[in-house]
């Protein structure tokens, strides 16, 4: 685009969609995301999903959750589009000047020639690979976007160095149980490991601990305030399953969280390490204590 659209319309709630129409709101541009499901961000914390959406609504971000695109115009000021509710109802038109369509992406695995060496495809194009990414053809390899699991660089930058290692007769190895993810909105939004969601579905009892930046006094210092950091726990060991964080700097600090969790770390284990003060992760720390109900400063 050579210039900020006066609005924008942007199908798709998940983490592009989010990340870009972010980015043009702060530009100036009026933004109103359009979502099938009742939510955003599917398959990250649903508690944290939803406070995270009312951030960014106070930024003047729109939605249309529950909603499906039925269809696209082309008008003289840009486009209509229509949009009907997802469990069927009545339709409505919204205008904008530029439509953005982020509804996923898929791997980059066809015209390749894959099937005439005998690289077997999942239904979704996906490379089939067994846990040493080996194909279903003598000699080849696959990592990365082509395969299962997230779509992540730092996710395909560890298989690499798995599958390196294993060519080298080693024994590599990529735990997609603490793959950070970050969304990098304004306020970034972090995650390592399970959400409640995914403990509830797998049976698991677990203890939750939160502690918000507007109690930290380095947030505040710095009028980044908005956010927590939620923390979930085994109610039977402590052992930390899931941290989520919505603030300034997430991604900087959801690895403190992905090193605990490698090593198998407990909530009374990042309670118990000595946080610099004022730093923005001392909120890690007392979202940690809050866990078993000791948050110092709430």
């Amino acid at each position: 685009l050579d210039k900020v659209p006066g609005k924008l319309i942007v199908v798709g709630a998940g983490v592009i969609g989010l990340e870009l129409g972010s980015v043009w709101r702060r530009l100036g541009a009026e933004v109103t995301v359009v979502e099938y499901l009742d939510r955003i961000l599917p398959g990250m914390d649903l508690d944290c999903a939803k406070q995270f959406q009312r951030m960014l609504a106070k930024q003047g971000m729109t939605f249309e959750l529950g909603m499906k695109v039925t269809g696209v115009e082309k008008s003289e000021a840009g486009a209509k589009v229509t949009i009907e509710p997802a469990a069927g109802g009545e339709a409505k038109m919204l205008d904008a000047d530029v439509v953005l369509v982020a509804i996923g992406r898929v791997p980059y695995t066809e015209g390749l020639g894959l099937e005439s060496v005998g690289v077997q495809r999942d239904a979704r194009g996906r490379i089939e690979v067994n846990d040493h990414f080996q194909t279903t053809a003598q000699g080849i390899y696959a990592i990365g976007d082509v395969i299962r699991g997230a779509m992540l660089a730092h996710k395909a930058e560890d298989e690499g160095v798995a599958l390196a290692e294993i060519l080298a007769g080693q024994h590599g190895h990529v735990n997609y149980d603490v793959i950070p993810g970050v969304v990098y909105t304004q306020p970034e939004f972090a995650t390592v490991g399970k959400t409640e969601e995914d403990l509830k579905a797998a049976g698991i009892a677990y203890n939750v601990g939160k502690f918000p930046f507007t109690a930290n006094g380095r947030a505040k210092a710095m009028r980044k305030s908005d956010g927590f950091v939620k923390v979930l726990a085994d109610k039977a060991t402590d052992r930390v399953l899931g941290v989520h964080i919505v603030g300034a700097g997430a991604g900087e600090m959801i690895h403190e969280a992905a090193v605990l969790m490698e090593f198998g770390g407990s909530a009374e284990d990042l309670a118990r390490t000595c946080h610099a003060h004022p730093t923005m992760s001392e909120a890690i720390k007392e979202a940690a204590m809050a866990v078993d109900k000791r948050a110092i400063h709430m």
